[in-house]
């Protein structure tokens, strides 16, 4: 898949975890790690903005696109 989801980078960076930003982005912990491990099929817009202003970042720090 040539989106790459850089969110445990973010996390990592920002010394959160799961559970924390879930509680605070208001997705389930299920939903996030869909989303983290990069088998999400979509993403809304509303929650990678959420993301991004908790985890103080650009959405371009979250997904990254790799040509295969």
């Amino acid at each position: 898949m040539p989106i790459i989801v850089n969110l445990d980078v973010m996390m990592a960076k920002r010394k959160m975890s799961l559970t924390e930003l879930s509680e605070k982005v208001g997705i389930t912990m299920a939903n996030l790690s869909i989303l983290k491990t990069g088998k999400a099929k979509a993403v809304r817009l509303e929650t990678l903005e959420a993301i991004c202003r908790i985890l103080n970042c650009q959405p371009g720090d979250i997904l990254e696109y790799r040509d295969e």
